[in-house]
């Protein structure tokens, strides 16, 4: 969330939806847009410990999570600062300003197999162009992506209706069986690495469906 939002979360953002599984209610923020962002367990008990300090704040109450001593703005500069003298503590020497660590989590978030307009309400963007903004693809991100398009193909050749052993008679057995063996020498191909042998087959293959398909004519009166 922005650290705007964050600053504004109520005292019971911390919201149950499930048998330990937690969301947090962010508030209208920026794009006046309000969301539930799901949280792990981590997270929820940070945000019950919040509550149980605030419960020991001498300050009156005012429906937040965490206490104001002034303005907004005043708590927003606290965080940073905060935030500031963490990473000097771990020795970082570039300067880290909240706003990164929603880039970061934006772009773990895909990574992690969270879908595009997922990642947009989690983020609260009202269009995809906001979104990819915050995203950053990696050239380990394309080699990832593209070795996972050629081990799991979304589209594969549909199951043969029926098995060798379970052939039609007549004409429609012939079909069924040239379906199975289209269908067993495509799997055989897809498996092999680009090459020689791989484009033959697939020339093979096509044969077998355009021949599966004249003998489909055959059969119609």
């Amino acid at each position: 969330m922005r650290i705007g939002e964050c600053a504004d979360l109520s005292f019971d953002c911390l919201r149950s939806t499930g048998p330990n599984q937690w969301a947090i209610h962010v508030p209208l923020g920026k794009l006046k847009t309000e969301r539930m962002v799901p949280v792990d367990s981590l997270v929820a008990a940070v945000t019950q410990r919040l509550r149980f300090f605030r419960f020991l704040d001498p300050r009156p109450p005012d429906g937040r999570l965490l206490p104001r001593r002034s303005s907004k703005n005043a708590l927003v500069r606290q965080l940073r600062r905060y935030l500031h003298e963490v990473c000097h503590s771990l020795g970082l020497s570039t300067r880290i300003v909240p706003h990164q660590l929603r880039h970061t989590y934006a772009t773990e978030m895909l990574r992690a197999g969270v879908s595009f307009p997922a990642l947009m309400k989690l983020l609260g963007h009202t269009s995809p162009d906001m979104t990819m903004l915050y995203v950053e693809v990696a050239l380990n991100d394309l080699q990832r992506e593209f070795q996972q398009a050629r081990s799991k193909p979304r589209h594969l050749v549909p199951q043969p209706k029926a098995s060798f052993a379970l052939t039609r008679a007549g004409l429609d057995g012939v079909i069924d069986s040239l379906l199975a063996a289209q269908h067993a020498l495509e799997m055989f191909r897809r498996a092999l690495p680009v090459g020689t042998t791989r484009g033959c087959l697939d020339r093979l293959s096509n044969r077998l469906t355009k021949i599966a398909t004249e003998a489909r004519k055959l059969g119609t009166p």
